[in-house]
């Protein structure tokens, strides 16, 4: 959304516990007892989610920022995975010490594949940051926009929008607003990508 925010409007905010925020979660193997934070993974391989992600890439980087550290050195190794539960599943299969994760994803995983979350440890959480939206193109019209919106809106009081959204571990959706991504979009601004 915030790569996007002149060309799309904002729908809808999904929510995930009754909340339209979500968190980066940065994870090692369930059985690394060294590591208990950002600073013990100086030197490590790492994995990312995607260069899009605010909690797979933007975070994890902007949290060794904050240390006064250099994203581009902290870390011996990086990849990406191209996907969250590749994240989850590099550190699980020990192709990399530790990776930052979406904890939608992670908490998603735990209630579908216990097993593979119950391989990581989470080792810090991140600030809440506003949950991905759903959005349309500023071309769509009016009447349109509010038609599809009404539809994710009221989707929960549907019985097949609630077996929808149950499978998809989401409680409904609001409509949301643009402020909820400020400081994703600050964090984009120190790395010059806004």
């Amino acid at each position: 959304f915030v790569y996007l925010k002149d060309l799309v409007r904002l729908l809808v905010v999904p929510l995930n516990q009754g909340r339209p925020y979500y968190r980066s979660y940065l994870i090692v193997g369930a059985n690394d007892r060294l590591r208990n934070g950002m600073a013990n993974l100086k030197g490590s391989v790492f994995a990312f989610a995607d260069p899009y992600s605010n909690t797979g890439y933007l975070a994890p980087r902007f949290r060794i920022r904050e240390m006064g550290g250099d994203p581009a050195t902290f870390f011996r190794k990086t990849f990406f995975t191209w996907s969250h539960r590749k994240v989850v599943e590099a550190v699980v299969g020990g192709f990399a010490d530790g990776g930052a994760v979406d904890s939608f994803v992670w908490e998603s995983l735990a209630k579908l594949k216990p097993e593979l979350t119950g391989a990581t440890r989470i080792i810090e959480r991140s600030a809440e940051y506003g949950f991905p939206p759903f959005v349309a193109h500023r071309s769509v019209p009016d009447p349109e926009f509010a038609r599809m919106q009404n539809v994710l809106l009221e989707m929960a009081k549907d019985p097949a929008g609630k077996s929808l959204l149950s499978r998809l571990n989401l409680d409904g959706f609001v409509v949301g607003d643009r402020h909820m991504y400020d400081e994703v979009e600050r964090m984009m601004r120190a790395f010059g990508e806004q």
